[in-house]
């Protein structure tokens, strides 16, 4: 019973640090990421589980499934402190995944070749107001 309870628990901070700390700074656009175990396990409301929360930052699981590296971790020798900080490489892999889940981001500048072909997008629109301009001088 004790396992199954740490193992949600675990869980628990893996998705926090996910979802609050790991995706926006994908989203800047950044290639590192650093989180201090004592804003984790504080953010968390939890109480004198500080090793579970350095133990779950720094497993491979949490590595693998966020494509992440452990560049360094700093704070006192045992590394089960709320001083412990760890900071990860975000690895490409990771980014680009990351990018392309937001389908808006495949539409950006999704009609430049045609307006470049056009002779760029400031011209085509001068010519279109010309033509319109042209077609109701007509009537």
């Amino acid at each position: 019973m004790t396992q199954s309870l740490t193992q949600s628990v675990s869980d628990l901070v893996r998705n926090h640090v996910r979802e609050v700390y790991l995706k926006p700074v994908i989203q800047r656009g950044e290639s590192v990421l650093t989180v201090s175990v004592g804003a984790v396990h504080k953010a968390l409301a939890l109480n004198n589980r500080v090793p579970l929360v350095c133990a779950a930052l720094k497993s491979q699981k949490f590595l693998e499934e966020n494509g992440l590296r452990l560049v360094s971790q700093t704070g006192p020798p045992s590394g089960q402190s709320t001083t412990v900080t760890f900071t990860y490489e975000i690895l490409d892999s990771n980014r680009k995944s990351s990018s392309s889940a937001n389908p808006l981001t495949g539409l950006r500048g999704i009609a430049k070749e045609l307006f470049s072909k056009l002779g760029g997008g400031e011209a085509f629109i001068r010519s279109e107001r010309n033509s319109f301009t042209n077609e109701r001088g007509k009537e």
